[in-house]
């Protein structure tokens, strides 16, 4: 299991703020690079801008009224913080971009470094080691969660939490016990893609999506469900994993194009351009879906890249979100029924 440390953290519960609103302000220290930009504070919750300002004099300041606490950041061109707690009071960012300057975000280093602690220790410890500090790992997080439950830090934990790829159920069981999650749209999202992940898991059929791109449409059916095995690459150029996972998939095709095996690549929350320059430094021999953006992931509930997907001759899951070896013997498995 691959642990992975949220960029701030809030170690104690604090009541969400009273129902009258209350100033804020958000001091950003920016380069040279942004002067005269647009600065916006963002919502994650819902991707909805709270408020833009011009960078003037190497940062931006917002201020304004809050009257619920929101998680937020801000974002310049291509530089965006880590999450943050939007808060009353004056928040200010270090040098490594994390917030300090009012309850909530002052306290995040305090959880912050018992978490990494955590990480450091399960990077040398031994495999029979390792399960434990995991469970430690995600008690941690978990605590934080409920101590949160009643302000925005409560979604941040949840996100970071292992609840991201937990089955439904656990999900709708954790929404019953603390209902204060459900009022986020992440947290929603989150349960609809554990239903739909569940709806195309192995042995269930393909569903169908298309994509136009450059006035050309190309659907998920032109490739599977056609008398082959295909293999679906969910992938994007950006994305470090995806692209260590290229080799493997390269190994596979050249061992089995010749038996019928085709591959696949859909590239999803990517540019068009920059996809097109991924496929031509890695020189994939596949065919890839450009610009799929959200859509493959809401319909199979992918939360992560990259997810790879096997599809047999008639369009039904062989095998998916396997790499590495893993994914090796499932193709391996299949060609050998194949034959």
């Amino acid at each position: 299991m691959k642990l992975k440390l949220p960029y701030t953290l809030a170690a104690a519960g604090l009541l969400a703020l009273s129902a009258s609103a209350e100033p804020f302000k958000v001091i950003i220290p920016l380069d040279g690079d942004f002067a005269g930009a647009t600065a916006r504070l963002i919502d994650v919750d819902t991707g909805e801008t709270i408020d833009s300002v011009l960078v003037v004099e190497h940062s931006a300041t917002f201020t304004g009224d809050i009257e619920e606490t929101a998680l937020a950041i801000v974002r310049v061109g291509n530089f965006s913080t880590p999450d943050f707690l939007l808060e009353p009071g004056t928040i200010s960012f270090h040098k490594d971009n994390s917030a300090f300057g009012t309850m909530l975000n002052d306290q995040a280093t305090h959880t912050a470094t018992r978490l990494q602690g955590i990480l450091s220790a399960h990077g040398k410890a031994t495999p029979a080691q390792k399960p434990e500090l995991e469970k430690l790992y995600y008690a941690v997080l978990d605590s934080a969660m409920v101590a949160n439950i009643d302000n925005a830090y409560a979604l941040y934990y949840f996100m970071y939490g292992p609840y991201e790829l937990a089955d439904a159920a656990t999900i709708k069981d954790l929404f019953k016990k603390y209902p204060e999650l459900t009022r986020y749209k992440r947290t929603a999202a989150v349960l609809h893609a554990a239903e739909v992940r569940e709806a195309t898991q192995e042995g269930k059929p393909f569903i169908d999506f298309e994509v136009t791109y450059d006035g050309v449409t190309k659907r998920l059916s032109d490739y599977v469900g056609r008398g082959h095995y295909t293999l679906v690459d969910f992938w994007a150029s950006w994305c470090g994993p995806c692209l260590r996972q290229l080799p493997v998939l390269k190994d596979i095709y050249n061992k089995y194009k010749d038996d019928g095996l085709e591959v696949l690549g859909v590239a999803v929350w990517d540019e068009p351009e920059a996809t097109k320059a991924a496929i031509a430094k890695h020189e994939l021999p596949w065919e890839c879906i450009i610009n799929a953006q959200t859509i493959p992931a809401d319909l199979y509930g992918i939360r992560g890249i990259p997810c790879i997907i096997l599809f047999g001759p008639d369009g039904t899951i062989i095998s998916r979100d396997k790499q590495g070896d893993e994914l090796r013997a499932a193709v391996d498995a299949a060609m050998a029924k194949k034959e």
